[in-house]
Parts: C-alpha cells; structure tokens; sequence
C-alpha cells in the first residue's frame, strides 16, 4: 500500500510547489522577480519552477519569472489524491515519479483472519511428551494426547567435558617440542629410588634437598628391592670422584640411595632415559616430559606441594652452552618471548647453570622463567655415556606460564579443591605466541602510562 509522505502531504493540500509558483506569477509581460518567488516560497521555489520550466508553464525573462499558458492542471496533485484515496495508482510511471520526488512511500500491511478449528476449546489442555511405565499399567496411554515430536529442533545441547587450562598450556609445550623434534619421555614412574631422583644425579646424599622437610619420603614399602647394575660406579664417583673430579669425599650408603619417594623433579626420568641411550648405537636425541612432580613445601599463594615440571634434554657430541642459548633463543620464541636474559647459577648436576629470565610488560621487569645447564661428567660418564657426548638441559614449571596466561592470581583457584568449574568452562584455548587474559590487559596498562 502506498501512503503519502510529510512533503506529500502538503501538496495535496496546497497544490503542488509547480502550481503554486505559476499561482504566483501575474499575468502579463512583467510577471514577478525570482527573488520574491524565493521569498515567498523558500526551499519549494527552487523545486517549483524547475517543474514549472519542464511542463512549460512558465519561462525566464531577465530576472523575472513570466508566464507561457493562461491556464494550468494540477495533474500532480490530482494522482496525490488518487493515492491518498486507493492506495495506489493505475499507472506505474507516476508511481515511480512520485516516490522519486520523495511524495509516496510503500508499506507493507499484514493482517490475519482467525476462525474456529475442529480441536477448539476454552480449556488447556496438557500434551504427554513421553509414555511413561505409568501410562503403560493404568491403560492412560489409550486416551492420552501425545505431543508431536520435531525432528528440524536441534534440542538441548549435551554437557561435553572441558579441558583444564593446565592441560591446554601443557598441549600447547607439546607441540612446540614436536615442532623442534624432541621425543616424549614416559612419566608414569611417581614413585622412584633415591638413586635415581638424587645419586644419579650426582646429589650427594647430604644434600638439604633430601632432607624431610623438602622431600616426601614413602612409608610402606620404604626402600626399593635393588639398584641398578651400575650403582657402584656412582658410588666410586660419590666417594672418591673421578672423569676431572674429586667427588664429594663422604662414605656413600646404599641404604640411603634405596629410599623411595615421591619423584621431586622429572629429571630422574631423563636420567634413566639417557642411561637407556648409552646402551644403544651413538645418536643424537632429544626428550622431554611435562608431568607432576612433588615437594614437601609449606601451601601459599604461588606454591604447592604439586605442581608440573616443563624438561628438555639435548644429547649430541661437542654440545656447548652456546648451542644450549641458541636453542633456548629458538625456543621460547615459538612462545611468543623473544627477550631472554641468561644469569650464572649453582645446580648439583649441572655446570655451567644458568637461570632463564624474560622481559615482562605487564609487570615492568625481568622474570625468571626456567632454568638450564650443561649435565657435568660426573653424571653422564657413569651412565655410560661417551665422553665426547654433551648433553644440556633445561626445565622450567607449567603453573607459572597458565597464571599468566589466564590471569590468575592465587595458585590454589587453579589446582585443588577451590577451582571454580565455571572458570575452566568458560577459559578459551591457549596460544602461547599469543597475548590473553591478563597479558593483554597488563600491556596497554604499561602504553597507556607511556
């Protein structure tokens, strides 16, 4: 249906704006001067003697509008009233010039007819959805009304499981050692020796480390039933030195070295897997584990007495600390930090150590990310490595990148019983060569005090 608009409106009232120029033009030879026609009319001059001149009712003389004809039909204000009356109009080209000049519009009416049907009633009546055992017994499902089903609904959506942030971080480690070619090392081992957690290592047995109150020791069974064949060689080490050492001068016990406990590092697996390596043809390798290790350390805001441990390990012959940094450079920018400062450090097993540390936006200073080393003879050598084999390796923990990733303060709102489910819904997946959470926020706090 078309209707008529406000500049419509005013026409079919007071004529077009052509006649009402030609109106006010006298007859005769003087007619009257632009400027009183603009004067008089405004805005609706202009418009109107531009039609005027186009239906040849008027013309210009000088400065002056004169008439052509004694005599005018107002055609557009009559095809106004036979829309304003019908709705439309039999001709389409004055459809067309109307809405052109902004006079009609088209709108669009629905309108419904209802009418009784044969299932009509005042009452509302309540459709089973379901045939119960109910119906089945009392004879109910004879004179129910069932409801029809909808096959096009897509219904309710199951409640899937949803990944921990922990675990979508510790995907995305993984990749980027897949991505460098590193191998997975099995780290279903909890449980381990003191030999292997420490000696091995080239820990010596009075090291505060091993002591109760960092490390949990098993009660039953307490000790391990034997030690590997090799044991007496890193006992030799222990005692007496050797490969360039002194060793560490004290009487090694085997007692000691049998002592289960929870596995307070995963390096104890790269230990074993690089013992493992030294029993086969040389080849360049290199692994790494992501999984849970344990201290015997007091629950605060940033610690618990579980958490993950990131671990590489690089073996090939004439390895250097140099190549260790070149490969940490290439590492950690596969995480999106390229900024890395290195700074010397004392570990048990490695020599040179150094600590890892990164450039942080958010907080305006540099943090301690990981930590690395080069493996020292008197480990590598009694595992029967070669000694032209080097071997680095670098570690550091998953709950601090997941923090910072998603914003989290307090540790314990991401492990344990004070996790909140809803946030481990909600969290989207980690990219870690991508900033979120908190980083973003952090980032234009420090640009905008820039």
């Amino acid at each position: 249906v078309w209707t008529i608009e406000a500049e419509g409106k005013d026409q079919l009232e007071n004529g077009s704006y052509e006649a009402q120029v030609f109106e006010a033009v006298p007859p005769g030879n003087e007619g009257i001067s632009i400027e009183a026609l603009k004067a008089k009319f405004g805005a609706k001059a202009n418009l109107g003697q531009g039609k005027g001149f186009k239906n040849k009712w008027i013309k210009k003389s000088g400065s002056n509008i004169v008439r052509l004809v004694d005599s005018i039909t107002d055609q557009t204000k009559a095809d106004l009233e036979t829309v304003h009356q019908t709705g439309t109009h039999p001709s389409k080209d004055v459809i067309k010039d109307l809405k052109r000049r902004n006079l009609i519009k088209q709108n669009k009416i629905l309108s419904y007819a209802v009418r009784k049907g044969t299932s009509f009633s005042t009452e509302l009546k309540r459709q089973a959805t379901d045939l119960t055992l109910e119906m089945l017994q009392s004879g109910a499902w004879k004179s129910a009304e069932f409801k029809k089903f909808n096959f096009d609904s897509l219904g309710i959506s199951p409640s899937g499981g949803h990944l921990h942030p922990l675990m979508k971080v510790r995907e995305e480690f993984r990749q980027v050692f897949f991505e460098t070619g590193f191998e997975e090392m099995p780290t279903n081992n909890f449980v381990d020796s003191s030999f292997w957690n420490f000696d091995a290592l080239f820990v010596p047995q009075q090291h505060p480390a091993r002591d109760l109150q960092d490390t949990f020791f098993l009660k039953e069974p307490a000790v391990a039933k034997s030690l590997p064949d090799f044991w007496p060689v890193v006992r030799d080490v222990h005692e007496k030195g050797g490969y360039g050492s002194i060793g560490y001068r004290y009487p090694w016990s085997e007692a000691e070295s049998k002592k289960l406990v929870l596995r307070t590092h995963t390096t104890a697996i790269s230990t074993y897997m690089l013992h493992k390596l030294a029993q086969q043809p040389y080849r360049p390798a290199k692994y790494f584990s992501i999984d849970r290790v344990y201290r015997n350390e007091a629950v605060d805001a940033k610690h618990l007495a579980e958490f993950h441990q990131v671990e590489g390990v690089i073996a090939d012959k004439n390895m250097s600390l140099g190549s260790l940094i070149d490969f940490l450079d290439i590492f950690f920018k596969k995480m999106g930090i390229s900024d890395l400062r290195f700074k010397p450090t004392y570990n048990p097993y490695t020599e040179p150590s150094m600590e890892i540390f990164s450039w942080h936006e958010g907080l305006r200073e540099w943090v301690e990310i990981g930590n690395s080393g080069m493996f020292r003879p008197e480990m590598l050598r009694p595992l029967g490595l070669a000694e032209d084999v080097r071997v680095a390796g670098f570690g550091l923990s998953l709950e601090r990148p997941t923090m910072i990733k998603y914003g989290i303060d307090n540790i314990r709102a991401l492990v344990g019983h004070k996790v909140d489910l809803g946030m481990i819904e909600a969290n989207p997946a980690c990219r870690l060569d991508k900033k979120m959470g908190k980083e973003v926020f952090q980032g234009r706090a420090v640009e905008a005090e820039s």
